[in-house]
């Protein structure tokens, strides 16, 4: 699904005087280089310690920071445990969930090492003071001209959601010359919905005010989301809207920016879902409890509040009814993880990619001749193990 909003172009990147002084660390080791020798003769320590002092402060700085994480993981598990219990429900999802991830291995192997190795990969970039503030970046390799900008936020239930799921989307569209943020937001039980929505708004924010310096074209900004994703970014996008209609806003960004939203597999009426997610193990009181109880179900639910704030196909008909043109784009026999991983794995020509790509490039002729000559992506997980996925995906 796509909705397109009204564009307004952003302020250009700042002139060259703007440039910031070095930092601390850089001045000193630029008055070391030149300082004389020592009075007593003793050669002056070569700015290469320096180097290597730095080195290992960041080395020591990311194991830490690491390991602060690991320990948040794991409380925040124990925590969940706690709120799922023993249910056969929840545990049947989570073991085919385990079986879905083994078969789709080969691939995740090395889309990970492309994350954790590719240059193009700006990771954990800092968005905000929350712990989860973080994003990533997959820059493309041309740096001619300033390039579209996706900002992407990730689906994952509201409680496994992360950064790294969106490398996959990252690479295919850093190969068609489309700037790549993906977002990242606390989960339950670290925040709940309206924390989602908060650090999802200050994601946008960011990007919205910083793209330019990585090449990016603040003009032609779109937001993407995926499953839970999706419900997430529209809430926000609807949230900021309902904030401009009124006095005193004070937000760093605007709807206006956003040249369209695509909705990939997401849910916009929590009203109709809370059954169906408990059917599938999310139970009812958990649910619940990410939406902050069930009075705020209209609340976070974008088709109720597009309907009642006047400032999806029944999603879809809401929008076009408010003036808003939005699109729907129905693939036939895909399940909800198709169109996201087992269709970027499987190779070949991406139907959903390359529509989002032809949108996005739809304003820029240079840009779209660009697109079109991409290679074709090869395939990184066998069709029976695809297929094998397809039938015990938990989703």
């Amino acid at each position: 699904m796509q909705v397109e909003l009204a564009a307004r172009s952003a302020s250009q990147p700042g002139k060259a005087e703007d440039t910031p002084p070095p930092s601390p660390a850089a001045a000193a080791a630029s008055a070391a280089e030149d300082a004389p020798l020592l009075p007593d003769g003793r050669v002056r320590r070569r700015a290469g310690c320096g180097r290597f002092a730095q080195r290992s402060g960041s080395f020591r700085h990311e194991v830490g920071r690491a390991a602060a994480e690991t320990f948040l993981l794991t409380r925040l598990t124990l925590i969940l445990l706690r709120y799922l219990g023993i249910g056969y429900r929840w545990i049947r999802q989570f073991l085919a969930l385990c079986c879905y991830t083994l078969l789709l291995m080969p691939g995740f192997i090395q889309v990970v090492y492309y994350y954790f190795f590719s240059s193009q990969v700006h990771r954990s970039v800092v968005y905000g003071d929350q712990p989860r503030n973080r994003l990533d970046l997959y820059i493309p390799t041309s740096t001619t001209g300033l390039k579209p900008v996706v900002a992407f936020v990730t689906g994952g239930a509201w409680i496994i959601g992360y950064k790294g799921w969106g490398a996959l989307l990252g690479r295919r569209l850093a190969e068609r010359g489309i700037i790549v943020a993906c977002i990242d937001y606390r989960n339950f039980p670290q925040g709940t919905i309206g924390d989602m929505v908060e650090d999802a708004s200050q994601g946008i924010s960011f990007v919205c005010n910083n793209i330019a310096s990585y090449g990016g074209d603040p003009g032609r900004i779109y937001l993407v989301g995926q499953s839970a994703g999706a419900h997430i970014s529209a809430c926000t996008l609807i949230n900021q809207a309902i904030k401009e209609c009124g006095e005193g806003d004070t937000s760093s960004w605007s709807v206006s920016q956003i040249k369209a939203y695509f909705g990939i597999s997401g849910g916009y009426n929590l009203l109709n879902l809370v059954d169906h997610f408990h059917r599938r193990g999310l139970y009812r009181s958990i649910f619940l409890s990410i939406m902050e109880g069930e009075e705020s179900l209209q609340k976070f639910s974008p088709h109720v509040m597009i309907k009642e704030s006047s400032a999806s196909q029944a999603f879809v008909d809401t929008l076009q009814q408010h003036g808003v043109k939005a699109d729907l784009f129905l693939y036939e026999g895909k399940t909800h993880t198709d169109l996201f991983l087992q269709d970027p794995l499987r190779g070949g020509r991406d139907k959903m990619l390359e529509e989002i790509a032809s949108v996005i490039h739809s304003e820029d002729p240079d840009a779209s001749a660009q697109h079109l000559a991409v290679p074709v992506a090869r395939r990184l997980v066998p069709e029976f193990m695809l297929k094998l996925a397809g039938r015990v995906s938990p989703f």
